[in-house]
């Protein structure tokens, strides 16, 4: 039985990983101001919400894997989506564009080892890539946001690794946006929902990923504009139009409603907000099922 791949980000979500916040050491007392959160880590919050995502997860049908803890994980790896990109042929494991993050890598391929998932190739210096840069347009074709987590460099190795399996890699300029230091990563800016319906901060996206996307069919939802900093484009799809988003983003979800989808929410205001990681970048998918 497969275990791994799904070459699509709305496929009915079938096995995904997560790490939890004390696995991520935010109850160590770990220095937070350096990672750019907004308060030092107030674990108990975001434990609490992190089962709460969990749950979701699992009510949706999706086997649900915990990441185990170690030396070389920071607060960030909590938020799990970035340190890898899965294909039908194996995982890639990313090169992060954030040097605290550069251990995640490593920490991802010994948990796939573990559990029977092949390495289908590795992204190396001075490439960067961070799988919240990478989105699945349909199964032949991957975007790729090229920023300041993901370079050039790195889109080409990416590129020279699925071409042998007829995999199509574009590119998708990002803004400055808030600086470099900033998490602003493509999946920031977009979310898809449905094989051909996508949620954007319309501001935020170029011209060339726009007009990308309306020609391969894309029907666009904007989020509401207030809600961008509450992270409201981040929303995962389980499948079958149910989705996963942060419940404070009332009005964005209430839009999402409106438009035909069921709307499971957890409470983010801890373990997404205060690092600026919503519910994609918390889940890394292994498997979507595919029709």
């Amino acid at each position: 039985m497969k275990t791994y791949g799904g070459h699509t980000m709305a496929g009915p979500l079938a096995r995904v990983m997560v790490c939890t916040p004390s696995v991520a050491g935010w109850g160590s007392g770990a220095s937070w101001q350096e990672l750019g959160y907004f308060h030092a880590p107030a674990i108990d919050l975001a434990a609490e919400q992190h089962r709460s995502l969990v749950a979701v997860l699992e009510a949706a049908g999706a086997e649900v894997l915990q990441l185990h803890g170690d030396e070389a994980l920071s607060l960030d790896a909590v938020y799990a989506h970035d340190a890898s990109f899965p294909t039908d042929h194996g995982m890639i494991l990313m090169r992060m564009g954030k040097t605290t993050r550069r251990g995640e890598a490593d920490v991802h391929r010994r948990f796939f080892e573990m559990h029977g998932i092949p390495i289908l190739g590795e992204i190396e210096a001075p490439g960067l890539t961070e799988g919240g840069d990478m989105v699945w347009l349909d199964a032949r074709t991957v975007l790729i946001g090229e920023g300041y987590r993901t370079n050039a460099n790195g889109i080409e190795q990416v590129r020279a690794l699925l071409a042998p399996h007829d995999i199509e890699v574009l590119t998708a300029p990002l803004p400055h946006g808030p600086g470099p230091e900033a998490c602003l990563h493509l999946m920031s800016l977009i979310s898809v929902l449905d094989e051909r319906e996508a949620l954007v901060d319309l501001p935020w996206l170029s011209v060339q990923t726009l007009s990308l996307l309306k020609d391969r069919g894309f029907s666009l939802l904007p989020i509401e504009a207030d809600e961008r900093d509450a992270l409201a484009c981040n929303v995962v799809a389980l499948g079958r139009r149910r989705l996963l988003a942060i419940a404070e983003n009332v009005r964005t979800n209430e839009r999402l409603e409106c438009s035909g989808y069921t709307v499971e929410t957890f409470p983010g205001s801890e373990v997404s907000s205060n690092g600026s990681g919503g519910p994609t970048c918390l889940t890394r998918p292994l498997l979507r099922e595919t029709s």
